[in-house]
């Protein structure tokens, strides 16, 4: 059965459910805690309803080899050890608590992605309202077993995961006690094409698994994010740095603040379009139904001429009889005489 209710969010008062919106910040805050406040900050002022950061170490996350085997290749980070990336990359862990209380004190739930058990159980004594699970995490049974078992939301990016992949990650997490799950559909390249992005694929994901779906997104800009949302897409994220000219591992493929709040801005005017199935006239529509078609005198007619298709036309505004009627009037005759412009009716109609 499909989590139509995940309650993480939904507003509580209402029940209403919107597109929620993740700002990642990953590496952008360049190892430095003010900078680190300032995306959090900008995140909120941007209108994202949550930010995400990363707990890992290098040590956790690889090895600290310098052979060929742990050297990135084909990606953004190309020529790079696994262990200087991430070196770089990661977000101390002392920082965390600090910025999940100024992102709470915001108006913003902060979680994270655990990258192995001990960050689990560091982010569970910060009571994360829930848990992320990267793309290439993916694949890592025992660590999603650690993180179902915390009974906490989940949600988990599927980039490089087959379906068969994903299903038995889906079957883990449920038998080890996740009952509230959402899937993200990724493409894991930094930036990814838009070509690349398949979004169809996220109804699929939400029919096939029974539970939310959306998007995490690394292409440029935020059409794919809006139209993922025109889809189905419940959740959307989006990394966010305060400028990309600032660099970082992750900048160049990042939103600048002022892009993101356009994007949310936008993606709220999709939720409203979106609606529900309707052929009830809006209240907007209704004032303009006079302004329809219907049939009108448009020669001065007396009293028993036949009606033709040169004195009567089907012409603005709605006040005459309705165009249906138009070929069973023609031959009739006029009752009385009638000057140009009057709306046709029954009332001056011999048939």
């Amino acid at each position: 059965m499909q989590d139509d209710v995940f309650k993480l969010f939904s507003d509580p008062v209402s029940g209403v459910q919107k597109t929620y919106i993740i700002a990642e910040m990953s590496a952008n805050h360049n190892q430095n805690i003010e900078r680190a406040e300032a995306i959090v900050r900008a995140a909120a002022d941007a209108g994202a309803d949550a930010i995400k950061m990363q707990t890992y170490t290098a040590d956790t996350l690889t090895f600290n080899g310098s052979s060929p085997t742990f050297l990135v290749k084909g990606t953004a980070w190309s020529g790079r050890t696994l262990y200087d990336l991430y070196q770089e990359a990661y977000t101390p862990w002392e920082w965390q608590p600090r910025l999940m209380a100024l992102a709470n004190d915001l108006g913003m739930d902060c979680f994270s992605t655990p990258f192995d058990e001990t960050a689990v159980d560091f982010l569970e004594g910060l009571n994360v309202p829930c848990h992320k699970v990267a793309s290439f995490e993916l694949v890592d049974i025992p660590l999603l077993r650690k993180i179902a078992g915390t009974k906490k939301p989940v949600i988990m990016s599927t980039g490089m995961g087959t379906l068969a992949e994903i299903d038995e990650a889906v079957g883990a997490l449920r038998s080890a006690g996740c009952s509230e799950l959402a899937l993200l559909k990724c493409t894991s390249a930094y930036p990814a094409p838009p070509e690349e992005a398949n979004l169809l694929t996220i109804p699929h994901l939400s029919q096939t698994f029974g539970c939310i779906a959306g998007l995490s997104d690394h292409t440029l800009g935020s059409a794919v994010a809006i139209a993922a949302v025109s889809l189905g897409a419940r959740i959307v994220e989006k990394h966010l740095t305060l400028s990309r000219a600032d660099g970082g591992p992750d900048s160049g493929f990042s939103m600048e603040p002022d892009e993101f709040r356009r994007m949310v801005t936008d993606i709220r005017t999709v939720e409203k379009a979106l609606g529900c199935v309707s052929y009830e006239l809006t209240e907007k529509q209704k004032e303009n139904v006079a302004l329809r078609r219907s049939l009108f005198v448009v020669e001065d007619i007396r009293a028993g001429e036949k009606f033709t298709t040169s004195n009567v036309r089907s012409v603005r505004p709605a006040h005459g009889l309705h165009p249906r009627h138009y070929n069973e009037i023609l031959g009739c005759a006029c009752i009385g005489d009638v000057a140009a412009g009057t709306p046709l009716s029954w009332a001056i109609v011999r048939k």
